[in-house]
């Protein structure tokens, strides 16, 4: 998957200035996809050269102008495109994992203030995941957002991050309890 497509996605959403986009990707696709400012304000470009989007400036008194993003035909067509197309499987790719692939015995205190600061991390996030649901739900059931919401795409997705970072806070106390027990054993 491309930045392009996950910024195709979020465009369905309405038009968007870059900084919204970066703070949209934090609140609905950090969940399933990460970015850099740096890379969303490239792709930007990239996609309005390519004709995916438009974009018009709003010029702004106090303030920079601000360049608006919205989604063209030709972006629809291409979403759509990636949208239809078999997915490929996922891989886990995830720094920690090395960590704690190649941790020796003398670095587990090490490795666990890793885990712990980790830890910390995926509960705060899995919080944030918690409230955009809330908001989402905005008072109604989970059937009756599925079924009457206009696009239901979004809910889906963060259920998935919902259950990834609860699996991460899982094996992340599992690990972090195992850790304890070998350091135990060895003081």
């Amino acid at each position: 998957m491309a930045l392009r497509d996950a910024v195709l996605a979020a465009l369905l959403e309405g038009e968007a200035s870059g900084y919204d986009l970066a703070k949209g990707f934090d609140a609905s696709v950090a969940n399933f996809w990460m970015t850099t400012p740096q890379q969303l304000y490239k792709e930007l470009e990239r996609m309005a050269a390519d004709g995916l989007i438009d974009t018009r400036v709003v010029e702004q008194e106090r303030r920079p102008n601000k360049r608006l993003h919205s989604i063209t035909p030709a972006g629809r067509t291409a979403l759509r495109e990636f949208v239809t197309a078999p997915a490929k499987p996922t891989t886990i790719r995830d720094e920690l994992l090395v960590q704690v692939q190649g941790m020796q015995n003398e670095d587990a205190p090490a490795m666990r203030d890793t885990l712990a600061e980790r830890l910390d991390w995926s509960t705060a996030k899995l919080a944030r995941y918690e409230r955009l649901r809330t908001r989402l739900l905005n008072g109604r059931s989970e059937h009756a957002y599925l079924e009457e919401a206009e696009r239901i795409g979004p809910y889906l997705t963060l259920l998935r991050g919902i259950s990834f970072e609860q699996e991460n806070i899982r094996w992340i106390q599992f690990t972090l309890a195992t850790l304890g027990r070998r350091l135990a054993a060895d003081a």
